[in-house]
């Protein structure tokens, strides 16, 4: 099976608030995402930022062959929200939103707001027998009171971005519970992908909390040497890719961002890697830049699976 995960940037309808501001502009959008899937090839294709299910229809109807779409009930502010596309129909359909219980409340702004459940509702689902479930967490790109890209303030900087990480953190928590529930201590019989826009580096700490427990990442000494953590683990594929990947470009600056987990299952040398159409364009902290933009600002990861 050939899994891949994509964040579409931005993907609306012309003419909508957030979407391209002409017909020629979205189907050039279309157009050039449509070219890269089709490129990939892959059977199962996690997507974010599906921001209208009607431009996702869209997509979907440039694409060779037929597709299943499962996409969230439970969209962002601005309606961007997660999903999949599938060669076959998913069996289990699950919608996560909820924060574990045993987290408290988040602070989410200055006025006091709270928040109990991720921004973008999670998605798992089961074909063959195997787990896939998306994420696409809190962004280190930040929203400010009034719709602002910009803080009044070095310390409203500091604040929202401390809010920012709060919502990140708790979703990947969130993320780590549902896996946990899934894995059920089996991983080493339970196949399980987990794929998404995880918004940080493989190394941060919000996406080294999606691995479980330490000492077996890939590459390490750990890696070969199998023990009772395995069937909670989760691995990171990020280090199959070459060195210096990214998967997007902030102000000049490569990020590996977007990845691929999978339990110790379905852990056999795999062909993962990073697909662009062209080099990858350098983002600022307005993604309203890039609103007519054809294609993505991020890169799909692929990855081929010993099923």
């Amino acid at each position: 099976m050939r899994v891949a995960s994509w964040n579409l940037e931005n993907l609306y309808l012309a003419g909508t608030e957030f979407g391209p501001r002409s017909e020629t502009d979205f189907d050039a959008k279309v157009e050039a995402l449509a070219a890269v899937i089709a490129f990939a090839r892959p059977d199962v294709l996690a997507v974010h930022e599906v921001g209208d299910p009607a431009a996702l229809d869209e997509l979907v109807s440039a694409l060779p062959g037929s597709w299943h779409v499962t996409l969230s009930g439970h969209p962002d502010p601005r309606g961007i929200r997660v999903g999949f596309l599938s060669r076959e129909a998913p069996g289990n359909v699950e919608h996560i939103v909820a924060f574990p219980s045993e987290l408290a409340p988040l602070q989410a702004s200055d006025d006091g707001a709270i928040t109990t459940q991720v921004g973008r509702g999670l998605v798992h689902i089961t074909i063959d027998g195997i787990h896939l479930m998306t994420a696409h967490l809190k962004s280190k790109l930040i929203t400010y009171p009034g719709g602002r890209f910009s803080p009044r303030d070095e310390s409203e900087r500091a604040r929202f971005a401390a809010y920012a990480l709060y919502r990140r953190t708790a979703e990947a928590v969130t993320v780590r519970d549902a896996a946990n529930r899934i894995l059920d201590g089996h991983g080493t019989d339970v196949p399980l992908v987990v794929l998404g826009d995880m918004n940080d580096t493989p190394d941060a700490a919000t996406t080294q909390l999606l691995l479980g427990p330490g000492g077996s990442e890939l590459l390490s000494a750990g890696a070969s040497r199998p023990d009772k953590g395995d069937g909670w683990r989760l691995w990171n594929l990020a280090p199959l890719l070459p060195a210096g990947s990214a998967s997007r470009v902030y102000r000049g600056r490569g990020e590996l961002i977007d990845h691929v987990f999978v339990s110790r299952q379905l852990l056999t040398p795999t062909n993962t890697r990073l697909i662009t159409a062209g080099d990858l364009p350098s983002i600022t902290d307005n993604p309203s830049d890039r609103r007519d933009a054809a294609g993505s600002d991020h890169a799909l990861i692929v990855t081929d699976l010993a099923t």
